[in-house]
């Protein structure tokens, strides 16, 4: 599956384990797509790996999020495992959103995120 706002670069970590980071800046009306394809690679994560680990490097893959709009407001940006879903505050979208993405992980974890998301090596 092709992603068409998450452009992730890959970064190979000691131990064997690797990271993706991904940003996009949208407008608000795209705003929903872009929280949409979080929320794609995130289940797909979850359902191919299980819950990832807070800890970091003692699991299969975890994540982090992070979110601001312009001009220079910090949001809360977070995954909400339950509803499966990118959860954005504040809500209201009345200027350019800028979201990334940090997926970090096994190499396994590494090798099905690339083969999943046809992302070149």
């Amino acid at each position: 599956m092709q992603l068409h706002y998450l452009d992730f670069e890959f970064s190979d970590e000691e131990g064997g384990r690797g990271s993706f980071d991904a940003m996009a800046s949208v407008m608000p009306e795209r705003l929903h797509l872009l929280l949409d394809e979080i929320g794609l690679v995130l289940r797909w994560a979850t359902d191919a790996f299980g819950s990832c680990e807070a800890g970091g490097d003692d699991g299969d893959w975890d994540y982090e999020l992070q979110g601001s709009r312009e001009p220079d407001r910090p949001l809360q940006v977070n995954f909400d495992s339950l509803r499966r879903e990118v959860i954005l505050l504040p809500h209201d979208a009345e200027s350019r959103t800028t979201l990334t993405l940090t997926l970090g992980g096994s190499p396994a974890f590494c090798e099905a995120f690339r083969a999943r998301f046809e992302l070149d090596e």
